[in-house]
């Protein structure tokens, strides 16, 4: 794979990671729309661990009191902010985590690696988070997240394992109609993004353990690498701009690309 290859993975996956775009429906158009080699499980690894550090990195202070609050959880006591949050990360992952064990064994994650389905799920869940964004409430924040809540965005999160539905824009779907501020409800789907991330790179992980040489070991940091500034600037980016302005211009966006791809699919 040539080095232009390679940045234009890691800048898509570290660009549309956390953007309510969808990174995987993008990695899965590319080689589909231009004919590009594959880039392989291993490069999705290393990407997905660049993504993963930039996410830790821009919400450590959060990260650190989860982590804090990891040895009491694991006792049993959720009397503290880290605990708690510790808690409902778990527990928002446990959903992701069963979905995605399902359609590995059954087949379905590959079957639906296709150019339609991405393009009915940039569309569908698109104009989902436009509906979410604009009827949401405004009445919560980062404090008032609770075990309800957890279970119901771990269900949207475990949703967007359907190519082209956008693990961060199915979570701030939720969080938008379960009525949590714009800024305090796509915090909390980052946060979410991190045992995801985590999990899903140690299954591919393992799947590709023991099959790279130091070549290829240099190549997935490079990858890593710059996946990791282009993510950490994205979500620099996404979370400047909702201050500003609402999720519109993704909708826009999404709708857009759908509408090209349904086009391309059904012609």
């Amino acid at each position: 794979m040539t080095f232009f290859n390679l940045l234009i993975i890691a800048l898509i996956q570290g660009l549309t990671e956390f953007l309510p775009v969808s990174s995987s429906g993008h990695l899965i158009l590319l080689p589909a729309l231009t004919g590009m080699q594959d880039q392989g499980q291993f490069i999705d690894v290393a990407v997905h661990v660049g993504t993963l550090g930039a996410v830790i990195m821009f919400f450590w202070s959060d990260v650190a009191e989860a982590l804090r609050g990891v040895p009491r959880m694991l006792t049993g006591r959720i009397d503290t902010p880290g605990a708690k949050l510790a808690f409902l990360l778990a527990v928002a992952t446990v959903p992701v985590m069963v979905f995605g064990l399902i359609l590995k064994a059954t087949g379905l994650a590959d079957a639906m690696r296709s150019v339609t389905v991405i393009g009915w799920t940039m569309l569908i869940f698109g104009l989902v988070l436009y509906w979410a964004d604009q009827k949401g409430g405004v009445e919560k924040t980062g404090r008032d997240w609770s075990l309800r809540d957890a279970v119901i965005m771990g269900l949207w999160q475990a949703i967007a394992l359907i190519p082209g539905t956008s693990r961060s824009g199915a979570t701030i779907s939720g969080a938008r109609a379960l009525g949590y501020r714009r800024e305090d409800g796509t915090r909390i789907a980052m946060l979410m993004s991190i045992p995801t991330i985590i999990a899903s790179g140690l299954l591919l992980g393992l799947e590709v353990a023991g099959q790279a040489d130091w070549a290829a070991l240099r190549t997935g940091a490079i990858a890593a690498g710059m996946a990791f500034v282009a993510a950490f600037a994205a979500l620099a980016f996404m979370m400047r701009l909702l201050r500003a302005v609402s999720f519109t211009p993704y909708v826009i966006y999404r709708v857009i690309l759908g509408i090209v791809l349904l086009a391309i699919a059904y012609t």
